[in-house]
């Protein structure tokens, strides 16, 4: 009998000695399983930190490429406005279909471009296309200077026959249409465009120091910076401007009852100034307050005498 309660005794200490083995295993258990959902919970971060990160530099990649087709397409722009206030006469029903297509192709670009859901692919059509542009304004170049060269001899056979006419009513006709022609050059040609123009986004401090501020929790107001090219076909004095301001997303700021006239095309403003212009090649400020601005890329337009003078963008992150 007391072997049998030896025997328990021995049993019994044996599973006491056993306990604190088992329950460090555990531990064990729970610590490898805490190390393995911490590595798992990192890892996730660390895939959606990547992932975010290539993404922004991704959009901000595309901003800084609508910016530079925009750019290029006011050039374009530009050059045809040019050719158009060049006109010779004689010009054929073609060369004003070609004209016409370019103006379409123009506005089409800038409306897509100004779509904040562009894709890559929109990308790459809007630069074949700009590049297209660029070769049709091109030609439309090279067929005004030929037909600019027919009718300088067409002219001098004309100032032969010129000569022989004698009657005073013909001369003044002569004179009438040239007259009108004339008019409608320098009209095109005087014309105000920008030399230079810069957006950028600034802060203001409580003494009113101004500093230029990338960062969008830090900007207070747009500030746009520009000269105008000179021009001594535009009258000296003072001169309204008109501003558009369009947002990351492709908004308008403007109210409802702020319109302009741009080649007959009625438009929304965001705000107008007036500077005064003396061809001097001075440098105008203009700057523009939001409530919130968000991160994205700000378009900023300037019109004068019912023509766009220039554009420019700005970043903000």
């Amino acid at each position: 009998m007391y072997r049998q309660q030896d025997m328990e005794k021995v049993g019994a200490s044996e599973a006491t000695a056993k306990s604190p083995e088992d329950s460090s295993k555990k531990s064990n258990s729970k610590i490898y399983f805490f190390i393995i959902a911490i590595a798992a919970l990192l890892a996730t971060n660390v895939y959606f930190y990547v992932k975010f990160k290539s993404s922004g530099e991704k959009l901000y990649t595309m901003a800084i490429q609508k910016q530079d087709l925009q750019i290029e397409i006011d050039r374009i722009e530009a050059e045809l406005d040019n050719l158009v206030a060049q006109k010779e006469v004689g010009v054929d029903s073609a060369m004003r279909v070609s004209e016409m297509r370019s103006r379409q192709v123009i506005s089409g670009l800038r409306t897509r471009l100004e779509n904040q859901s562009v894709s890559e692919e929109d990308m790459l059509v809007a630069t074949r296309e700009v590049a297209r542009l660029k070769g049709d304004v091109s030609a439309l170049r090279i067929a005004l200077n030929e037909l600019k060269v027919r009718n300088e001899l067409l002219q001098k056979e004309n100032q032969t026959l010129t000569s022989r006419v004698t009657t005073t009513s013909k001369k003044v006709t002569v004179l009438s249409n040239e007259n009108t022609t004339l008019k409608g050059k320098v009209q095109v040609a005087s014309a105000l465009k920008v030399s230079n123009i810069q957006v950028n986004g600034i802060s203001i401090s409580k003494k009113g120091k101004i500093e230029t501020e990338s960062r969008v929790r830090r900007v207070d107001q747009l500030q746009v910076l520009f000269s105008v090219a000179d021009n001594n076909l535009a009258p000296k004095g003072s001169k309204e401007i008109f501003v558009r301001v369009i947002d990351p997303l492709g908004n308008l700021f403007g109210d409802a009852n702020n319109m302009f006239y741009v080649h007959g095309e009625k438009l929304q403003y965001t705000f107008k100034e007036s500077i005064n212009f003396t061809n001097n090649g001075e440098e105008y400020q203009f700057l523009w307050s939001h409530d919130k601005f968000q991160k994205g890329a700000y378009t900023v337009l300037l019109y004068n005498d019912n023509a766009i003078m220039g554009r420019a963008s700005v970043v903000l992150k």
